[in-house]
């Protein structure tokens, strides 16, 4: 069976944006592919972070896994720093890579911003231990956005670079596996600007541990304009909705698209079904159903996250079964580059 290989940081709250962009999208290929799903505990060291919180957090995001319907017996839960095959495998890669090949990465210009000189080499070289991440299990596809295209063809160019080195494939050129046009989740409280965890207010975002009344409430305070909705006439030929019509009316069309997204319809199918209606109306019909879809998995996280040795003996599990497939890869590195083993 192919294998595919994602993960999650633990750096903060989870919110809508994250469970339609990555963790929904998990459980539905846990059924056709051999899945390892990661919380990537070291990529989040990148940028300081609490401690405590830290462990907090890697819990956290294991719950949404649990919660959201991954199965810990059909796929692999770990946490990324259990496994020390990352970190050995990521140095290999440091001496594989090319700092021509980091100086292109613009996460890491956009991450860094005007304090470039201030941030971590491990944000400079996270793009090595991402290939690490994926090439540790010899993954052959991996899910990703727009915004991790280019961190996957970095993983690409490693392992082509690698086998080339030291003439031994040992490392398989991992595939991207597109999964359509992600749903595009924007602030409740700003539609031009992305959901996220990093916003002071928590009005601006609906957090997977939220409850019915609290998810009812934001939706209900959550920003509109003065216009009824639209209808299909706003999309373009190929039933997508263009940019310059999203930037007119930004809170509009995200909460469209947010009910477009959990209930699995097309653009084209829900303008048809709310053209002419005001936003009352509509916010009633997106409360039930982003209560239906996302307060049961609210409450399950809550639930593991008040006690956690379950989640803490899976991650173990989950991490000893891990090694178990990426000790003997990075063993054959350790070959391929020469070291002395015995």
């Amino acid at each position: 069976m192919k294998r595919i290989f994602s993960g999650v940081q633990p750096t903060g709250h989870l919110h809508l944006g994250n469970y339609l962009g990555a963790i929904r999208n998990f459980v539905a290929l846990q059924h056709d592919y051999d899945a390892i799903y990661c919380v990537v505990d070291l990529h989040a060291i990148t940028v300081w972070q609490d401690p405590a919180q830290l462990a907090d957090h890697t819990r956290q995001v294991t719950a949404a896994y649990l919660a959201a319907g991954i199965d810990p017996k059909k796929c692999i839960i770990f946490n990324q720093s259990r496994v020390s095959a990352h970190s050995e495998l990521a140095w290999i890669f440091n001496c594989v890579a090319r700092l021509g090949w980091l100086n292109r990465m613009t996460q890491f210009k956009e991450k860094a911003g005007k304090h470039r000189e201030q941030a971590s080499a491990g944000l400079y070289v996270y793009p090595t231990l991402m290939a690490a991440d994926i090439l540790a299990y010899k993954a052959t596809h991996v899910p990703v956005g727009e915004d991790q295209k280019q961190h996957l063809e970095f993983a690409r160019n490693v392992a082509q670079k690698f086998n080339f080195d030291y003439h031994r494939e040992v490392f398989p050129i991992p595939e991207p596996l597109i999964l359509g046009a992600a749903a595009r989740v924007m602030s409740l409280r700003d539609g031009s600007k992305k959901m996220s965890k990093s916003e002071p207010s928590d009005m601006t975002r609906i957090n997977m541990t939220d409850d019915a009344d609290t998810i009812a409430n934001k939706i209900k305070r959550a920003t509109t304009d003065p216009d009824t909705l639209p209808g299909p006439d706003v999309l373009d030929d190929a039933g997508d909705l263009p940019d310059e019509t999203r930037r007119e009316r930004p809170a509009c069309y995200n909460l469209l698209g947010i009910y477009a997204a959990l209930s699995d319809m097309s653009w084209r199918e829900v303008l048809q079904q709310f053209e002419g209606q005001g936003f009352a109306t509509f916010k009633t019909t997106l409360t039930e159903l982003a209560v239906e879809k996302l307060a049961p998995i609210g409450n399950e996280m809550n639930r593991l996250t008040a006690d956690p040795a379950e989640i803490d003996s899976i991650l173990r599990e989950g991490a000893d079964r891990a090694a178990a497939i990426a000790v003997p890869v990075l063993d054959e590195a350790l070959d391929a580059v020469g070291f002395l083993r015995n």
